[in-house]
């Protein structure tokens, strides 16, 4: 079976290419505006997660996000999206995701086994916002 991070790619750089309307200014400190909610109130998961930060989603968003990743200081650090790899192997595209901020320095996408609220084998794709934001996250 070929791997479903080149699809994957693609529809990231096609994901974020439209500017989204939403005030990013809004977005820029948590926490954010309703309809999000910190994830760790909503699921059993910590309030931080390191390597993603403190978590906010919009429910109606899931499985894929937008996650907003915030740092210790409430900093706006990461755009997350978690998308179910059985889900992209089958056909399903994710297509108009919302980014926190449409400043990004880098990208990593990795594999996760699943968690709580995912709980099947999925990959994370993670917008950081600035230069510093991976380290800011990390601890």
């Amino acid at each position: 079976m070929k791997s479903p991070l080149p699809l994957l790619t693609m529809a990231l750089a096609l994901a974020v290419t439209p500017a989204l309307a939403h005030d990013e200014k809004a977005l820029m400190n948590a926490p954010p505006d309703g309809p999000y909610v910190q994830v760790s109130d909503v699921l059993p998961l910590p309030e931080f997660l390191p390597g993603l930060g403190t978590l906010f989603v919009n429910p109606d968003t899931l499985p894929a996000g937008p996650f907003l990743a915030y740092d210790h200081d409430g900093k706006l650090s990461a755009t997350v999206y978690m998308t179910p790899l059985k889900a992209l192997a089958g056909g399903t595209s994710y297509d108009g995701l919302g980014i926190g901020s449409h400043t990004v320095s880098s990208v990593d996408i990795y594999y996760n086994a699943g968690h709580p609220g995912v709980e099947e084998p999925h990959a994370h794709v993670v917008l950081f916002h600035d230069e510093g934001a991976k380290s800011r996250l990390a601890k």
